[in-house]
């Protein structure tokens, strides 16, 4: 019996089967962060280059998604300095003692029409029984500033 089922082809489409294109990059990023992080040296030459590696990553992107990125980045150093910047999935986050509180998602990269500010269950959130771990970002105003700033004050503590 001879098999006569095609090879699957590669879609940015998400299939019932498999990961996008997109998804496949994110995941891809993740390994190279993680080997990278295994090779450095001490925890104080590894949070400065990680930081570091945030403010390139910023900058390559597409210019709404930067100017967002760069005003989440400064409101969320303000507010929480003690949450280190890091890239996770290729996007810029902001780990407590190793693990991610709160991350940016560009809208570019997932082909989405708006930015994403995420939460992980490391951040301290909860309220009831059901609360959002996510925001959708369209523009960076005052008031989404100072909503953005409580909520990773209160997502660090």
């Amino acid at each position: 019996m001879t098999n006569t089922q095609k090879p699957a082809t590669s879609t940015s489409h998400r299939t019932t089967e498999g990961f996008t294109e997109e998804e496949r990059a994110a995941m891809k990023e993740r390994a190279k962060e993680l080997k990278a992080s295994a090779r450095r040296g001490s925890r104080a030459d590894k949070a400065a280059e990680e930081a570091a590696a945030v403010l390139v990553k910023i900058a390559e992107m597409t210019d709404s998604d930067r100017v967002m990125a760069e005003r989440v980045h400064a409101v969320v150093r303000a507010s929480a300095p003690d949450l280190e910047p890091k890239l996770w999935y290729g996007m810029p986050a902001y780990a407590r003692d190793g693990k991610v509180v709160c991350f940016f998602q560009s809208a570019e990269k997932f082909k989405a029409r708006y930015a994403t500010l995420g939460f992980s269950d490391q951040a301290h959130l909860d309220e009831g029984s059901m609360w959002p771990t996510s925001y959708a970002l369209t523009e960076m105003t005052p008031e989404a500033e100072a909503r953005i700033g409580t909520l990773v004050k209160n997502a660090s503590t």
